[in-house]
């Protein structure tokens, strides 16, 4: 029963082997332990050495956010997943993107595919918040305006020379929620846009933002 309620403590955070390890130090096989516990389902294995309380143990549900922040770093949420999260597309979004400052990768896990998109390093920082999961632990998403730059930057083979296209792709191909842009810090697109990358793509974004905002 002890461990049952020291797994309960680590609630939907994603935790180390070593963590398992420790709380096990009384077990003559702990890691045979830890294998008869995943595959019973009280911990999932999210990759080799990252685990999170399975669903019988736990209460609540696993911030994949947080998990993909814990997966491969350092790293934020963005692109899709990022723009469903801040409620400018409709569709629901089954794969978590990220931008990373490493080599890019992905893993597929038993919660889900987790993708991770290599930044150039003068872009990486830009528009990174912390956001609050329900369970108040803290994740890093891009803000909604560096999530839309991420996504025209890192999607292969997107070329948006002219308003009318970046039109079409905002409201016809990616569905945009066009009111949603009324908020939008354009000052963050800008940052992007001096970094050279996509430049004339990011500048047509900015020009059909200011539309919208009427300026």
């Amino acid at each position: 029963m002890k461990l049952y309620f020291e797994l309960k403590k680590l609630g939907a955070v994603p935790f180390a082997h070593s963590t398992l390890l420790s709380l096990l130090d009384g077990y003559k096989n702990p890691n045979e332990k830890i294998k008869n516990m995943a595959k019973s389902g009280e911990i999932i294995r999210i990759k080799k050495e990252l685990f999170v309380v399975g669903d019988m143990w736990r209460e609540g549900d696993v911030c994949l956010e947080l998990v993909a922040n814990t997966i491969y770093g350092p790293s934020y949420v963005s692109m899709e997943w990022a723009l469903s999260y801040h409620g400018l597309i409709p569709e629901r979004v089954y794969e978590i993107s990220s931008i990373c400052s490493k080599a890019s990768k992905s893993y597929d896990t038993p919660l889900g595919r987790f993708t991770y998109t290599k930044a150039k390093k003068e872009l990486f920082a830009i528009g990174i918040t912390s956001q609050k999961a329900k369970d108040g632990t803290n994740f890093l998403m891009a803000s909604k305006e560096k999530a839309l730059c991420d996504k025209l930057i890192y999607t292969p083979n997107l070329s948006i020379s002219s308003q009318k296209q970046m039109r079409e792709y905002l409201e016809d191909d990616l569905r945009i929620d066009i009111s949603g842009l009324q908020g939008f810090d354009v000052g963050i697109i800008e940052e992007c846009m001096e970094v050279g990358v996509k430049r004339q793509a990011l500048t047509h974004l900015c020009t059909y933002i200011k539309t919208a905002q009427g300026e």
